[in-house]
């Protein structure tokens, strides 16, 4: 199926990170997260994960760039679950 170049600009991947952080650091960690370029929003929460995160980027390949090249650097940061979205 080919996409109209017009509607494909308009067209984003959107994902949940949802991330462990060494003990204590959790809303260092956050604060840090949503300074990312494509990341829209980041909490600290209790739970197995200690932030989620969302982000939004133009392909499902620069949403990983983005993961593991900028979320992943974090100091503080133990490990990451990225959860795209599906749009059903």
């Amino acid at each position: 199926m080919r996409v109209d170049p017009r509607e494909e600009a308009m067209m984003s991947v959107e994902a949940y990170i949802l991330v462990q952080t060494e003990v204590g650091r959790a809303a260092e960690v956050a604060r840090a997260i949503c300074e990312v370029q494509g990341v829209t929003r980041a909490e600290d929460v209790t739970g197995p994960y200690d932030v989620i995160a969302h982000a939004e980027g133009p392909s499902v390949d620069e949403l990983g760039t983005l993961v593991v090249s900028r979320i992943q650097k974090v100091p503080g940061i133990t490990r990451t679950l990225t959860c795209p979205v599906v749009k059903l």
